[in-house]
């Protein structure tokens, strides 16, 4: 495996053998990219919670149709849902271990959300409970100690 080498032949700060300098913990691709995914399913339903709020007519069915709430109840759950999930796709960013449990649980939250809200919005809840199935795997697939890369 290379290594990056600065000038003179010492390993340079940014990582040696997978591993980075400044935590001695070995990074990972998957992490990036749930730190992403997380980020975007957030932004999705930051605008899922904005829509239901503002113009709840531009779902496909009736408040009378949607399980459980109305549109302007889910409308703050999904941006409240949406706001944490950024925090925690930036905390998985950053490396933080809180943000992998946090990012699995809203993934699973956010998956049960989307099903029951699927007659509002078909295609969108289901496009959102793949992502959210897709993080909860890129959160569990590294080791316990790896960081985004």
């Amino acid at each position: 495996m290379a290594t990056n080498m600065a000038p003179g032949g010492t390993p340079s700060a940014s990582t040696t053998h997978g591993r980075t300098a400044a935590h001695g913990r070995p990074t990972s691709g998957w992490l990036t990219f749930a730190g992403l995914v997380a980020v975007v399913l957030g932004g999705f339903n930051v605008i899922d919670g904005l829509v239901a709020l503002l113009k709840p007519t531009y779902y496909l069915v009736t408040e009378e149709r949607v399980l459980l709430f109305n549109f302007t109840a889910w409308g703050w759950i999904w941006l409240i849902v949406g706001i944490v999930q950024l925090a925690v796709g930036a905390g998985i960013l950053a490396g933080q271990t809180w943000a992998r449990a946090a990012g699995i649980g809203l993934a699973v939250l956010a998956a049960f959300g989307h099903l029951v809200f699927l007659t509002a919005y078909p295609v969108w809840s289901v496009m959102a409970i793949a992502l959210c199935v897709l993080l909860m795997y890129a959160l569990t697939r590294p080791a316990h100690d790896s960081v985004a890369a």
